[in-house]
């Protein structure tokens, strides 16, 4: 643990006082790394502080990394409503040490089993405005973490089912403190009001938004989770909870929804095959469709491999360019191609192939930008036309004591979903990734509205492995459509200039997606705008709130201690023994 996080955490230790259950264990389990101590062996890197010290308590009681997940996972569906929960979805990558090998599980949200094409289309045929389709019951699409949790703690898991919901459970019931970030997200949402039990749970009886300290209770939450404890997933996807989100979602009158309690009963959780590729020394594996990221995060290195970052300043004004380069490629290709391959043909291995990425590389030119990209294969779909992507989203990484690893991203798409609450939970808005227009250039767009279909999504869980099969690194972040290029960028930090897991998720953002080229505002990349404009970048400085957390392997002692990373733009932490 190094001392900023320890620092970090003590400083919160006003709000944390009133959860006694978890926030001493807190404080006890984050003392400094003192020169001559052992590197931790297990960690757990989450958006909170009481979620991810959830995750540690399972590690400490000989849990596994998906227990630990598992745990923590639903301790920040409680204190970070606004970004995931067991009302939305979720990708999990998992390292199994033993076997030196990689599954990835899909707990992406479906479209209705009744939606279609024209599920975002006015009368007049024209898309919906983007905030009118999102608040309400139109855009919930059935959730799949806790289906997802389930397949990969069958899977995985070594504790008892139960014990992971524990903590959750003692926190729901005995109140946690609002923390500033939740504090400012609802005080700046126009739309937490519009629905009773969701303008009730986050606003004072004066119908202020809750002041930072605020003791939040959520009984109803705790009372799902201990059905779900005692029932399994059917206990969520069968039954009056599954009842009542149904009639959230379809009782929201001024924008009902399709999902029904058929569709909660049949959605499924999936186990994929991760999409990997080597890059330099190591091994880079990501997520498959129906998110773009592992595909997007994959091309981008693999087009920069030819070039040696490593001999460039990190996030100097010509790595910028480089990295931006290789990203305006990598959207080209997935606003076009990328969507649910169990719907679309998706051309993965054409896309991936190191012939096709060869020649895309050759497109970079170190002294000019190449403006707008083009894709590089032939579809018979079209672009995707430009929509919003609001960021929220959370991303925990995780590594046991034997050496197994989790990287997971979790969401609920827009801040607060869409609004709803059931049963204690924020319901998703995921449906909205989903293109409005079905159709562009009389072409069909691959990510359009079809039944039962998982949107498009960016979540971008990473793991790198070294040429032997060994963990190196777990790394993700929220953040919309710009959460490829924070992983992208991390990674490089990481690999290619040797910096810390701190030093690489704390590390200014940059950004590119096949337009402007995006600098974090405040930062020092910030100097680099004039240097970008000479190379011909269109230039953005705008705030870019990454939440990346990441785990990394110690090169030294024999490869047997990690370290941490815990994006300061939030408020998590990475806790380590």
């Amino acid at each position: 643990m190094t001392r900023r996080l320890c620092s970090f955490i003590a400083s919160l230790q006003g709000h944390l006082a009133a959860v006694a259950v978890l926030a001493l264990p807190l404080v006890a389990g984050c003392a400094p790394v003192e020169p001559g101590d052992s590197p931790p062996r297990q960690m757990v890197a989450a958006a909170n502080p009481l979620a991810a010290e959830a995750g540690m308590a399972m590690l400490r009681q000989g849990g596994s990394a998906v227990d630990a997940a598992i745990a923590t996972a639903l301790v920040l569906g409680l204190v970070e409503p606004q970004s995931s929960g067991i009302g939305g979805g979720a990708f999990l990558l998992h390292y199994d040490a033993d076997d030196r090998d990689v599954v990835a599980y899909d707990g992406r949200e479906t479209a209705p089993g009744s939606a279609d094409e024209g599920l975002f289309l006015k009368a007049d045929g024209e898309p919906m405005a983007f905030w009118d389709a999102v608040v309400g019951g139109r855009s919930v699409g059935a959730p799949g973490l806790l289906r997802m949790l389930e397949l990969a703690h069958r899977d995985h898991g070594k504790l008892p089912w139960p014990a992971l919901f524990q903590p959750a459970i003692r926190l729901a019931e005995q109140g946690f403190a609002v923390s500033p970030r939740l504090h400012e997200l609802i005080a700046g949402d126009q739309y937490l009001k519009r629905y009773p039990a969701t303008a009730a749970y986050f606003h004072d009886a004066a119908g202020n938004p809750l002041p930072v300290g605020t003791l939040l209770k959520n009984q109803a939450y705790a009372d799902t989770l201990k059905a779900v404890a005692a029932g399994g997933a059917d206990a969520f996807y069968r039954g009056p909870v599954a009842v009542d989100i149904v009639e959230a979602v379809r009782s929201a009158t001024d924008n009902p929804g399709l999902l029904s309690y058929t569709d909660l009963r049949g959605y499924q959780a999936k186990r994929r095959t991760p999409v990997c590729l080597p890059y330099r020394i190591w091994v880079v594996c990501g997520m498959p469709p129906p998110t773009s990221g592992g595909v997007a995060v994959l091309q981008i290195l693999k087009l920069l491999e030819p070039f040696d970052l490593a001999a460039l300043q990190p996030a100097s004004p010509q790595a910028i360019h480089l990295v931006a380069e290789a990203s305006r490629l990598a959207f080209a290709d997935r606003n076009r191609f990328l969507a649910d391959s169990d719907f679309v043909d998706v051309p993965v291995g054409a896309l991936l192939d190191p012939a096709y990425l060869a020649s895309r590389s050759a497109l970079i030119d170190p002294a000019a930008s190449m403006g707008e990209a083009s894709p590089g294969l032939l579809s018979q779909h079209a672009m995707a036309p430009f929509q919003l992507n609001p960021p929220s989203t959370s991303h925990l990484s995780v590594v046991d004591a034997e050496g197994n690893a989790v990287s997971m991203t979790a969401s609920v798409e827009s801040a607060f979903g869409a609004r709803l609450m059931a049963r204690g939970f924020i319901l998703n808005n995921e449906l909205t990734d989903f293109s409005f227009r079905p159709a562009a250039d009389g072409l069909a767009v691959a990510n359009r509205v079809q039944p039962g279909k998982r949107p498009r999504s960016s979540m971008s869980p990473t793991l790198v492995l070294d040429r032997d099969g060994r963990f190196v690194m777990a790394i993700g972040s929220p953040g919309g459509s710009r959460i490829i290029g924070y992983t992208a960028k991390a990674v490089i930090a990481a690999l290619d200039w040797n910096l810390s897991m701190q030093q690489a998720v704390a590390l200014p953002n940059f950004v590119n997606r096949n337009g402007a080229t995006d600098l974090e505002e405040g930062t020092s990349v910030v100097d680099a705008k004039a240097a970008l404009e000479a190379l011909g970048h269109e230039v953005n400085v705008i705030g870019m709130t990454s939440g990346l957390h990441g785990i990394r392997r110690l090169s030294g002692n024999g490869g047997a201690g990690l370290e941490g990373g815990a994006d300061p733009r939030r408020e998590g932490v990475a806790l380590g023994e």
